[in-house]
Parts: C-alpha cells; structure tokens; sequence
C-alpha cells in the first residue's frame, strides 16, 4: 500500500459503519463522516477524497434533510405520501450517489446493502455507475478492506 492513507468518507445517518472502520479496518486509511447527502456532495469537494463508503438506508435524520424530490416521488406511489417517504428512506444512498455525480466527484463509491438476492438491480446500477461497489452489512473486516483497496486501485503488500 501507498504511504498516503486512503481517504474515505463515511456517508451515514448513524455512526455504525464509522466506528466499524475506523476500529477494525482502520490501518492505511483515514476517514471522516457526513451525515446526510448535501454534507458529502460539500466535504468531497472541500477536501480530497479517495472513495465513499455510503450506507443505502437513511431513516435517523430529519426529513428535510433527506435527498429526492417528494413531489415525484409521492406521484410515483399514487398520491401515498407513506410509501414515497419510506422508499426515500430506503434508497437514499442512491439519491445521495446521484448527487455526488451531478455535483462532478467521479470517484469510488461502495455501497453498503446486500445486493445479493437483487444482483440484477446491481447490475443495472453498475452499467449507469462503473464506479459503484457494494458490501453487505454483513461483511467483516478484511472482506471490506479487500474491497476498499481494490475500488482505490491498490493492494496489499
């Protein structure tokens, strides 16, 4: 591995996958933590970033704060504002993806969600987003590192 740390921004409503990495995978890397979408779209751009580790699930910050436009959204689900919010919630790391692409960062994205049982929904994100990746929640220590330094372009010594 390089002498620099890898630099990863943690994009998380809570502060589970935070102190995960920085405990168990925490040697070569460094890490700093956004809470919600608009925060990582302005910390990538202020400070150099190697890759994003991004939860999918958002459902402990305020809802202002949640990225997706609810107007489309509730329109999508018939009028069932309900089903809109919770489908917000529910995949807001692809509305916070998003906003990290429109706003120019081209990096490495991991995902945080067991896209195994929805390979095809991966695939799909994938083809729109060569840059995406994902781990389950599941995953350990080295199984993430693994991941981390590949998504980077680097490798164990």
């Amino acid at each position: 591995m390089s002498d620099a740390p890898v630099a990863v921004l943690v994009v998380e409503d809570g502060d589970e996958y935070l102190t995960n990495l920085s405990t168990f995978v925490a040697e070569g890397f460094s890490y700093r933590q956004a809470k919600c979408g608009t925060d990582a779209c302005r910390m990538v751009a202020e400070q150099p970033t190697d890759l994003v580790y991004l939860d999918m699930r958002f459902d402990r910050i305020p809802e202002g704060e949640l990225l997706g436009n609810m107007v489309e959204l509730v329109a999508r689900f018939n009028g069932d504002v309900a089903r809109a919010r919770r489908f917000q919630q529910d995949n807001q790391g692809l509305f916070v993806l998003r906003a990290l692409r429109d706003a120019g960062w081209v990096g490495p994205v991991i995902l945080s969600y067991d896209f195994g049982p929805e390979e095809r929904r991966f695939q799909a994100l994938s083809v729109r987003d060569p840059g995406l990746g994902y781990c389950p929640d599941y995953a350990d220590a080295t199984t993430i590192r693994a991941a981390i330094l590949r998504a980077v372009g680097r490798s164990e010594q």
